[in-house]
């Protein structure tokens, strides 16, 4: 029995001998990393610090490909079935990918065929209108669309966003009547809302803070429940008159599913490692979004909890997808 053991043993030995080598090693080409929107957004702003990041730690380049379209499911879609599981193509999940379920049919599942890495970060959105419109507080607006119902317009980056949801919530909560106008991204979105094309933007705050505080934009309250250090003088849309209102946007990375361990492993390590350093801290910081850097077990459980939380919400709402 022992001389069994000991041959399954070195078997095993054997056969993870190649796996240890190539995480080791790894990565020795570059590697992709997907985002399912298209440049000039906050994911795209996000992604890019930690691309350029890892390829500083890791020696290799981490190259970006941005594949927009259906609030992420098409980036996601392909990942998801055609992604070799070694560890040379990643992804940045958005909160797309938690609501398209109540939106529309996938031909992947959203948890089962990603490991998730970490929840990289966190950032609320802000409220921003274009100079044109008079309304300079929550309050104001309010009054303003009451007196116009289905008059002002607001963008969006793509149905079914936080950017989207938040305004939508929005209506919900006070009554008031908008006309949404999706667009494919916030690069898109932005440039037509600074051209005044659109009157009301629920922007990720790493998107529209620096046209905030240019006066390109005003920023009138943050959707978080407390305010952001990005911008301590703007107050929250519940403490301005909608008390209970909360929208909060994240930013995940994963590897495909049944990424060999040492690699993922590796992975994890490296992303964690870059989401600590000093450089990346205080751009994020810049930006006004918030690091989280959890464990892979807690970023799993997160993303299940944003599928069943907006699954509800959206499906009482009437939402469908693109």
């Amino acid at each position: 029995m022992k001389i069994l053991f000991k041959n399954k043993y070195l078997q095993c030995s054997v056969l993870l001998m190649p796996l240890l080598a190539g995480a080791q090693n790894y990565p020795v080409k570059p590697v992709r990393f997907m985002v399912g929107f298209p440049p000039g957004g906050t994911n795209d702003l996000i992604i890019r610090a930690i691309a350029q990041k890892l390829t500083e730690q890791m020696g290799q380049q981490f190259v970006v490909e941005n594949r927009g379209g259906a609030n992420t499911a098409i980036a996601s879609e392909m990942f998801a079935r055609t992604a070799a599981p070694d560890g040379y193509t990643i992804m940045l999940n958005a909160p797309g990918h938690a609501t398209n379920p109540a939106m529309m049919k996938l031909n992947f599942d959203p948890i089962r065929d990603f490991a998730f890495i970490t929840i990289a970060a966190q950032s609320v959105n802000l409220l921003v209108t274009h100079p044109s419109l008079p309304a300079k507080s929550v309050k104001e607006l309010l009054a303003i669309s009451r007196a116009r119902p289905g008059d002002i317009i607001y963008g969006s980056s793509g149905v079914g966003t936080t950017v989207h949801l938040s305004g939508a919530l929005f209506e919900y909560m006070t009554g008031v009547k908008w006309l949404h106008v999706p667009y494919k991204g916030a690069g898109p979105a932005l440039i037509d809302m600074l051209g005044g094309q659109f009157s009301l933007y629920f922007g990720n705050m790493p998107s529209v803070i620096g046209y905030a505080r240019q006066g390109r934009l005003r920023g009138l309250a943050v959707t978080g429940a407390q305010r952001s250090p990005a911008a301590p003088d703007m107050p929250t849309i519940a403490e301005s008159g909608v008390p209970g209102y909360e929208v909060t946007t994240w930013y995940g990375v994963s590897a495909p599913a049944k990424t060999p361990k040492p690699i993922f492993d590796r992975l994890q390590s490296e992303i964690a490692r870059a989401l600590k350093s000093a450089d990346l801290q205080a751009r994020f910081k810049d930006l006004g979004a918030d690091i989280v850097a959890n464990s892979p077990e807690q970023a799993t459980a997160y993303v299940q909890n944003e599928i069943n939380k907006w699954g509800k919400a959206i499906k009482a709402a009437g939402i469908k997808g693109e």
